[in-house]
């Protein structure tokens, strides 16, 4: 187990001491390459979407699920780091914390870095997200296939982005992930 140093940045507005979320720790193994999709009924229904990188999950809040059909464009907005045991959490948040509601794991897996620069080399994930896009092959029971990330806002503040699924052999144009209507 890494030192007792938290997780947690100033501006943190959750209680490590109250309620069922892990504490969270800076996790020493890097390299990692999970993703996970979790149902959060917060004071709005949505998704968080969690690529694992440099000992942290990189995570965006979706109001809408993932799409397997690459006509849909799904916002992404970027939300802090948060820390690897999250990737496993289920449970339910205290009405009087941050994040109040239910979490429950939609899909999780692995997941390949598809980012590349003019040369053909990888970008690390991390670094990817600094520069605004992000290209993933999904291993998932729900997720498979390729997937971007890209910002469409100024770096900062509350990032927004797109999450779009790549026109592959796992597209699927007549279905929406996430059950949620296309009309609502």
């Amino acid at each position: 187990m890494p030192k007792e140093e938290t997780f947690r940045e100033t501006g943190d507005e959750r209680d490590p001491h109250y309620g069922p979320e892990p504490p969270g720790y800076h996790s020493p193994r890097g390299g990692g390459r999970r993703f996970v999709v979790q149902k959060h009924a917060a004071r709005r229904l949505h998704y968080d979407f969690r690529l694992e990188a440099d000992g942290v999950l990189k995570s965006w809040a979706m109001p809408r699920g993932p799409s397997a059909n690459p006509r849909d464009k799904r916002l992404a907005i970027r939300t802090e780091d948060h820390p690897i045991e999250y990737a496993d959490f289920e449970g339910t948040i205290p009405e009087d914390q941050y994040g109040a509601g239910t979490v429950t794991v939609w899909d999780a897996g692995t997941y390949d870095n598809l980012t590349r620069d003019n040369s053909g080399a990888e970008i690390p994930v991390a670094k990817a997200v600094e520069r605004g896009h992000l290209a993933v092959f999904l291993h998932g029971h729900k997720l498979i296939g390729g997937y971007a990330l890209t910002r469409i806002g100024p770096a900062g503040g509350r990032e927004r982005w797109l999450l779009v699924k790549e026109t592959d052999r796992y597209a699927d144009r007549t279905r929406d992930q996430s059950g949620a209507s296309r009309y609502r």
